[in-house]
């Protein structure tokens, strides 16, 4: 097993966020030696304004011939492993510590009331006028993606809730609840290759899914939006105890707001994420930002399983989960699954790293 560095810490923020443990523990196992490996991994999470890492470690094993540590165009935290020595399985374990604070603004509230057509408006190319850096930045995420395709049918779906004269938050707030509403959380229906039109028909898909969806119908429309993976804390059926390895990585939205900045979205679970979201990456779309993935020489037929729990530090302090899980003992769906979302305490979760 190999640790890693201290990543470098976020700003100092007001001391009123909620204060959390990650574990994501993969396990890949192999049917023949593997020769050859190389694997990034997007595990360590963003320092960005409403996030305090304040420990991070990322056990490896078997030990890798070459780490390194980087950030990948989109400024995620990414390590880069070689292995060139046989090998029948692969774990990689990444232990975090971090505080996430409120994100509301009253600047949400007044956006609400501003037209979306003038936002996209504004971020019409002009060539006489250079536009602002964060304007020319936010660019790249309002065309299609590998994951993410455009088109009218897309538009169509997205029209409802984009009226003429609508303000933009309320328009994607209004698109997001349609989608919890009218789409199935259903694990089964989809793989990671699913595209978003086949969702669209479907009905059914889990976050990724109706992540991609909704920014397939947001970039349709000409505004700029985000892939976001992360964690979101989830809470067990009522008098059981908090499972460790039963939670599951997250995905949401973030749509570019003139002016404002990116505003957070999750359709899974009709909600602006705040304290219980912990954000890890941001990309145009799932591929480029999954939690591991790689190329092998050799190796055959592979299984993979992953753990994941969130859990607070003061609930952990306080010993309220049920420790000593592999990754082999919970899937890592989760309970967190099952729930339709329709309070903050029951959310549904499951970005599926292990399709990776």
């Amino acid at each position: 097993m190999q640790t890693s560095r201290q990543p470098p810490t976020a700003p100092d923020l007001p001391d009123d966020g909620v204060a959390y443990r990650v574990t994501h523990a993969t396990e890949y196992r192999y049917g023949a030696a593997v020769a050859l490996s190389q694997q990034l991994l997007h595990l360590a999470p963003r320092v960005v304004p409403w996030q305090l890492c304040r420990a991070h470690r990322l056990a490896v094993g078997p030990q890798p011939a070459l780490r390194l540590e980087r950030q990948d165009a989109f400024g995620n935290p990414v390590t880069h492993l070689a292995f060139d020595s046989p090998h029948d399985r692969l774990t990689v374990l990444a232990e975090t510590e971090i505080e996430v604070l409120p994100r509301f603004s009253p600047a949400l509230l007044r956006l609400a009331g501003q037209p979306w057509e003038g936002w996209r408006a504004a971020l019409a190319y002009r060539g006489a006028e250079p536009p602002p850096a964060d304007q020319l930045a936010a660019a790249q995420f309002a065309f299609a993606s590998p994951y993410v395709h455009t088109g009218p049918a897309f538009a169509a779906y997205a029209a409802p809730s984009f009226t003429p004269g609508r303000g933009l938050l309320a328009a994607a707030r209004d698109l997001m609840g349609r989608i919890y509403r009218e789409f199935e959380f259903d694990p089964q229906a989809t793989t990671v290759a699913t595209p978003a039109a086949e969702v669209l028909a479907k009905k059914r898909g889990v976050c990724q899914d109706f992540a991609h969806l909704m920014l397939a119908c947001l970039r349709s429309l000409g505004l700029p939006a985000r892939y976001v993976s992360g964690y979101l804390l989830t809470d067990p059926p009522p008098g059981t105890p908090r499972l460790i390895g039963a939670d599951a990585s997250h995905a949401w939205v973030s749509l570019y707001c003139p002016g404002l900045g990116w505003v957070d979205l999750d359709p899974t679970n009709d909600l602006i994420p705040d304290t219980r979201h912990i954000t890890l990456a941001w990309g145009r779309d799932f591929g480029d930002v999954s939690p591991m993935r790689g190329v092998i020489l050799g190796g055959g037929a592979h299984e993979v399983e992953v753990a994941v729990t969130v859990l607070p530090l003061a609930e952990s302090d306080a010993s309220g989960a049920v420790a000593g899980t592999t990754p082999g003992d919970a899937p890592h769906d989760g309970p967190g699954k099952e729930s339709r979302g329709r309070e903050r305490r029951q959310v549904r979760s499951g970005e599926d790293d292990s399709r990776a």
